[in-house]
């Protein structure tokens, strides 16, 4: 399974390949939204645009599903590397920093410090919708003799 590592937060969570990262987030406690954001966010429908994360490291776009139409038009005046966690789908391991509209101190020496320790590639969706298929064949081959036996 694919890891997040949450640089602000210093944690690693694990999370099925296909995940939306506001709901990896969520889910592990850990904070996502500045003040706006707190007072008033659209649940994860990608049209307040309050759940911004900075995606790190050498491969940024690989780890995560390619930009939304929404995130193009939302993100249009910010950074590449910044994304909507609603709007992300976590595909392999991914280092990333919450809320980077707001300051972190020492925030390079934090980022350096995720990025120097391993951060395994975890199972692609891809490999893991192989794995399904490969068990329902299993299954099915299985399941074939036995209702040869009960038309006999």
């Amino acid at each position: 399974m694919p890891i997040v590592r949450f640089v602000r937060e210093g944690r690693d969570v694990d999370c099925l390949p296909g995940a939306i990262l506001r709901d990896v987030a969520l889910a592990a406690g850990v904070e996502l939204y500045g003040l706006k954001g707190k007072l008033g966010n659209c649940g994860g429908c990608g049209q307040c645009s309050t759940c911004f994360i900075e995606v790190v490291g050498p491969s940024r776009s690989l780890p995560l599903t390619p930009h939304t139409e929404t995130e193009r038009k939302l993100l249009r005046r910010r950074p590449q590397a910044w994304r909507l966690a609603c709007q992300a789908m976590v595909e392999q391991s991914v280092a990333v920093v919450t809320r980077p509209q707001t300051s972190l101190k020492e925030r390079d020496a934090l980022v350096d410090d995720a990025l120097a320790r391993e951060l395994p590639a975890g199972t692609t969706r891809a490999a893991l919708e192989l794995a399904r298929a490969a068990e329902q064949e299993a299954l099915a081959a299985a399941e074939a003799p036995q209702a040869d036996q009960q038309t006999e």
